[in-house]
């Protein structure tokens, strides 16, 4: 099948990256020093689980020279960014192209599949911990990558999803078809929305939270309050969320962060309204008291 990925940040680029080593068709697109970097050089990986190595040659390209038709389209912009592809996505599609976001943003898919009705565009997410070290060169903290996607209704499934799943198998990248995406898309958002929080909140990295004190302690009052919002909107988690998502913490490099804190430190675009705002709003929406998230949001300036 010929892959598409729109986006060589961490996520995009170390999909891109695994899939391209393991033979598969695969085109990435980026923008800028990025794109150069790997049309000159490949696109370099700083990995613990892989080593230091070199994907060259890497297909990229920007969206003005992309001609070809993807079977599957992976989404990896950041969630600002998104409506700017919808565009893009129609003109290189065809009538059976699969779209699979992998945002931080709950809800995506949905929003997209609105966008693109005459595609099949799945819910999704990603578990990574990765971010462009430097213009072409990935550096990924943590051995976990896995990706997570499904329909939302069983009428929508088709088996390309089970080749999907196979490919990232084949390429060392955990790809799960989810029988209920609803609920594992939450779940995911349930440590990334706190983490994204903690981390701005707090100015910190991973391993503040790894070790007892205010900061995890926030952590899991975060998570609660998903859990309490989940639970009104009647999504039911089949794991603790608390103890998965500790876990999944206490594997990262203590110096990893979330992009949602690296772009504030740079002073770019963030995801903060769909990351913490949003969870606000649910709340309200749900009739659920989320005090932690209130708290947080107040300091960036929430308005309603």
């Amino acid at each position: 099948m010929k892959y598409l990925i729109i986006g060589a940040g961490g996520t995009g680029g170390s999909i891109g990256a695994f899939m391209t080593e393991a033979g598969k068709d695969v085109t990435v697109i980026a923008r800028g020093k990025h794109l150069e970097a790997i049309q000159r050089n490949g696109l370099k990986m700083e990995t613990s689980c892989k080593g230091n190595y070199t994907v060259c040659p890497m297909k990229a390209f920007d969206m003005d020279h992309y001609n070809e038709q993807p079977d599957v389209i992976f989404n990896c912009v950041k969630g600002y960014s998104l409506e700017d592809t919808i565009p893009f996505i129609k003109r290189v599609a065809h009538k059976d192209t699969v779209v699979i976001p992998v945002l931080n943003i709950y809800g995506t898919g949905g929003k997209m599949q609105e966008l693109l009705p005459d595609l099949l565009v799945t819910d999704g997410c990603i578990y990574i911990a990765a971010e462009i070290k430097e213009a072409g060169t990935i550096l990924q903290k943590g051995d976990i990558f896995r990706v997570v996607y499904g329909v939302r209704k069983p009428e929508e499934y088709r088996p390309v999803l089970e080749w999907v799943a196979e490919d990232l198998k084949d390429s060392g990248i955990s790809g799960i078809v989810s029988d209920n995406i609803r609920r594992d898309a939450l779940q995911k958002f349930s440590y990334v929305s706190p983490m994204a929080a903690c981390g701005a909140y707090y100015d910190i990295d991973a391993g503040a939270a790894q070790q007892e004190g205010k900061v995890r302690d926030t952590f899991i009052a975060l998570m609660r309050e998903i859990d309490a919002l989940a639970q009104a909107m009647d999504i039911h988690f089949a794991v603790d969320i608390v103890a998965t998502n500790l876990e999944i913490l206490g594997n990262l490099s203590p110096q990893a962060s979330t992009s949602m804190q690296r772009d504030l430190k740079q002073g770019k675009n963030s995801e903060m309204d769909g990351l913490i705002f949003e969870v606000v709003r649910l709340g309200r929406q749900y009739g659920v008291n989320v005090p932690t998230y209130e708290i947080i949001a107040e300091k960036f300036e929430f308005k309603v």
